[in-house]
């Protein structure tokens, strides 16, 4: 079938990409669904810092790719004649790392480092190998298995988390990464206690889900440092109770803290951030690192002083979640009202508008974008 997408020629783009138009809306040949996959209608999708850092080649993927990984969908058709879990219908979230489930990481309950899938989303595959979309005779990349800046997709059964449909598209797209990384960074990675103090650098979408995990999960108190007012607001009005630019933030939370925090949450992707979360983290403590900074930056710490601070550093890669696990518990404190994803959502777009929704994203002046593959540009 024909389908639109957005597609990335090449990587190492400058903005303002409202000018440079990094991505180009364009028609492609998207192949049914095989085995183990399925053919699904893109509801919504949200824009990512992984997408823009696509798109300026801080990481390097093969290209010409469709870009998008974070999304909603429909389930239009199933390669297999009789899919035991998916049906015609159904909703599900789009999550961009699918498990092989016979890997060591999947044997060991660590999917989220599954190695087939890292290879596939490394070469622009899906899970099962090769790709289903194409142009003129040549074949389009998929990016991280999901490719959701197009109307449709195919993707890997395992790549899907069925979810209820009442939930608004809009919502539940961010479920698929911003809430996954976040939350699971807290719940996951951190394995936050009640009662502990945790600060969050960066409150952007990933920031953001955090700060409101940690809420959820009982951290006392919760702090945030980011560049942006705005951002700052929003993360006093979600219950943080400090909120602090980064200019001197650090002597700020250690007055308000009395100390320093159990644990530190760094989202920024930035070297020196990361420096900056270390040195705040008390002793005993926890710093947890989501941010995908440039693959040449390196951080420098004392390693007499990580001996002597007792200190830990976790890499956390999408939340160390399981989708099928977590999507649900997530969906679930939402419905509760214990965390408020909705408040993540800076605006509803059309696909038309990709290119100036990351010029917005890349200034930092919204948390979480999305577009509606579907809804026609006014």
């Amino acid at each position: 079938m024909q389908i639109r997408a957005a597609v990335l020629e090449r990587s190492g783009n400058d903005g303002p990409f409202a000018t440079t138009l990094p991505l180009t809306l364009t028609t492609l040949e998207l192949d049914p669904p095989g085995p183990g996959e399925l053919l699904v209608r893109i509801e919504a999708a949200g824009l990512c810092h992984s997408d823009l850092s696509v798109i300026n080649g801080n990481r390097v993927r093969p290209m010409p790719m469709a870009l998008g990984h974070e999304a909603v969908a429909t389930v239009v058709s199933t390669g297999d004649r009789q899919d035991t879990l998916f049906a015609v219908g159904d909703r599900v979230v789009l999550t961009f790392l699918p498990a092989c489930g016979e890997c060591v990481p999947c044997a060991s309950g660590e999917a989220y480092l599954c190695a087939r899938a890292a290879a596939a989303n490394g070469a622009g595959e899906l899970l099962r190998g090769g790709r289903r979309l194409h142009r003129d005779g040549d074949a389009v990349h998929h990016h991280l298995g999901v490719s959701a800046f197009a109307d449709h997709a195919v993707i890997d059964r395992r790549s899907a988390v069925k979810i209820d449909a009442d939930i608004p598209v809009e919502i539940a797209a961010l479920f698929g990464c911003a809430v996954l990384t976040g939350a699971g960074a807290v719940f996951n990675s951190a394995a936050l206690r009640p009662g502990e103090g945790v600060a969050i650098y960066g409150l952007g979408g990933v920031g953001l889900a955090a700060l409101i995990g940690s809420l959820a999960g009982g951290a006392t108190p919760v702090v945030a440092i980011d560049p942006s007012p705005q951002k700052r607001a929003l993360g006093l009005e979600l219950g943080a109770a400090g909120t602090f630019a980064p200019d001197g933030a650090e002597s700020q939370i250690e007055t308000l803290l009395g100390g320093k925090p159990d644990i530190v949450i760094e989202t920024v992707g930035k070297a020196s951030v990361l420096e900056q979360a270390y040195a705040l983290t008390r002793r005993g403590g926890r710093v947890v690192t989501v941010g995908l900074p440039n693959p040449m930056e390196r951080f420098a710490i004392s390693p007499t002083g990580l001996v002597g601070d007792n200190k830990t550093i976790i890499g956390s890669y999408l939340g160390a979640s399981i989708p099928a696990r977590d999507i649900p518990r997530y969906i679930a404190l939402w419905r509760s009202g214990r965390m408020p994803v909705e408040r993540l959502l800076s605006s509803v777009s059309p696909l038309a508008k990709i290119n100036t929704l990351f010029d917005i994203l890349a200034r930092g002046d919204a948390v979480r974008q999305v577009v509606i593959p579907h809804l026609e540009e006014t």
